[in-house]
């Protein structure tokens, strides 16, 4: 032991391993790095150092394209969106009929949409009353109540006069455009009996008396009550409606509007609303 001590003693420094540094070896950026099977087994992805290469770069560039169409449709509309939209037309026309039952899946395939739009389109139907969601069981369309649709129409009434005289108040000029074109629309339908088209103008009547609005408040609670009440008129208006009758009064309502006439807005709403409730309450009468 000590022969071994004095001989690295009388070693002289030349003649010691030299001291080797590491020092760290620069990577790539992940972003830019192609994280195929066949790009990591290649030589010029795991070099040091090395450049990415354009084939490295493409996929980001590719992902970035094809992203915005499967998260918006034409018009910049989003998915949920558009399936709320579709599925929104299908129970007011009765193409889903009350009570029946529906799934996701069904309506994904139907719609040609993914399931994560489809499942937040029927949530925002199940809190404006148009679905059931029934744990365990599955989603129905709701049933339609004549009692139930009265008791919405006393509210409807009170709420729906505030938001047209405001929208007279505070529409802007190209919505001033709109609801003078939608009353000619609902004219037309009108003269073709085309109670589809009527309840299209209808829908969007009333989002744009929300929209011209701007009354958050007032806006969330007729939110609830424009599908319930279009289905009931859609359902029982060739039995107890008047189809030109009732385009007239909306017709005249949006004119009003358009016009900025806040008392002439109120009393054409409250015209139609008469015209609504008498409607509603000759369902009961009626044999179907």
């Amino acid at each position: 032991m000590v022969a071994r001590t004095r001989y690295h003693r009388d070693r002289s420094p030349t003649d010691r391993e030299p001291r080797v540094t590491r020092r760290p070896v620069p990577t790539a950026d992940p972003a830019d790095t192609d994280v195929s099977p066949r790009a990591a087994r290649s030589p010029r992805a795991t070099t040091p150092g090395a450049a990415p290469s354009a084939r490295a770069r493409r996929p980001a560039v590719r992902s970035d394209a094809t992203a915005a169409p499967r998260a918006r449709r034409a018009g910049g509309r989003s998915l949920t969106d558009e399936a709320y939209a579709q599925l929104e037309e299908l129970i007011v026309t009765m193409q889903l009929a009350p009570g029946s039952a529906v799934s996701e899946s069904l309506l994904s395939e139907r719609l040609g949409i993914g399931r994560t739009p489809i499942r937040e389109a029927l949530q925002r139907l199940a809190r404006e009353h148009l679905v059931v969601v029934l744990p365990q069981r599955g989603i129905l369309v709701s049933e339609i109540d004549v009692k139930r649709q009265l008791r919405l129409l006393e509210l409807r009434r009170e709420v729906e006069r505030l938001i047209v005289r405001c929208a007279a108040r505070r529409a802007s000029p190209a919505e001033r455009e709109e609801f003078a074109q939608l009353s000619a629309s609902m004219h037309r339908a009108a003269e073709r009996n085309d109670a589809r088209g009527f309840v299209r103008n209808d829908k969007r009547f009333n989002d744009l008396c929300l929209q011209a609005a701007r009354n958050e408040f007032a806006s969330g609670a007729m939110g609830l009550m424009h599908g319930l009440s279009r289905r009931f008129w859609y359902l029982h208006y060739r039995q107890a409606a008047d189809l030109p009758e009732t385009a007239r009064l909306h017709a005249e309502t949006a004119r009003a509007i358009a016009d900025g006439d806040e008392a002439g807005a109120a009393r054409a709403l409250d015209a139609l609303l008469d015209s609504i409730e008498a409607f509603t309450r000759a369902t009961v009468s009626t044999d179907f």
